[in-house]
């Protein structure tokens, strides 16, 4: 569904990403780990338009995405919950989903998608008519996730969705992505600081250091690699 081949990126004099290739399959949850400053945020960015490609090509779902608008890529079906959320804060929960849904066509349905959104996180129903800035870190990481999903996504982008959230609340989140993968066929790559966590949910896993690809392999095969266990997974 999703190949990166060469991809470079660079912000300014400084090369974020040096030329990665990586791939998602159909149906696969996959995950990027790597310490802060790896590169992670900059290639989901990268893939959704949101920062421009200097070389190399991104191939989503066979047509080339690299360097298109942001707002024409989601409307081919790859949405994007960014790193801290960016939920309309101004806006109620209600509002904030349906601009999830702006580039839909199928607006009839609106109401059944936001009924699916409710069965996975029941929260947000209570919260339906409440501002988004007034609701808990992870009702927003939940909020953002029900967004991108209101544009009836093929693939999902998910970047920290842990960040800053409760363990407990970070359980729930994480059996909703199985769900969402399993039960929609939905595509996901995933960024996590948790990178336990990740790879055990995940089929497929990538570690980035500083803008490269380090190692790749099955998601359980890089649990078990013992670089990969001392480096990321503490020990």
């Amino acid at each position: 569904m999703l190949e990166v081949v060469d991809l470079t990126v660079n912000y300014g004099g400084i090369t974020a990403l040096h030329g990665i290739n990586l791939m998602v399959e159909k149906g696969s949850i996959v995950t990027l780990i790597g310490a802060n400053g790896a590169g992670k945020t900059t290639t989901l960015r990268a893939i959704s338009g949101l920062v421009r490609a200097k070389g190399g090509r991104i191939k989503y779902d066979g047509r080339e995405i690299a360097n298109e608008a942001p707002h024409r890529i989601v409307g081919r079906g790859l949405a994007h919950s960014p790193e801290g959320r960016m939920v309309f804060a101004n806006l109620t929960v209600r509002e904030n989903l349906r601009m999830g849904a702006y580039l839909r066509s199928d607006k009839g349905n609106f109401a059944k998608d936001l009924d699916f959104i409710f069965t996975i996180f029941p929260r947000l129903k209570e919260r339906l008519k409440q501002t988004a800035g007034t609701l808990s870190g992870g009702e927003q990481q939940m909020l953002a996730i029900g967004r991108a999903l209101m544009s009836k996504p093929k693939l999902l982008l998910l970047d920290e969705p842990s960040l800053g959230i409760a363990p407990l609340l970070t359980k729930t989140i994480f059996e909703q992505i199985v769900a969402i993968n399993r039960d929609l066929k939905i595509t996901i790559l995933l960024i996590e600081q948790n990178a336990n966590l990740a790879l055990e949910i995940s089929h497929y896993g990538y570690v980035l250091e500083t803008g490269r690809i380090l190692l790749h392999d099955r998601a359980a095969d890089l649990r078990a690699n013992p670089k990969v266990r001392e480096a990321y997974l503490g020990g």
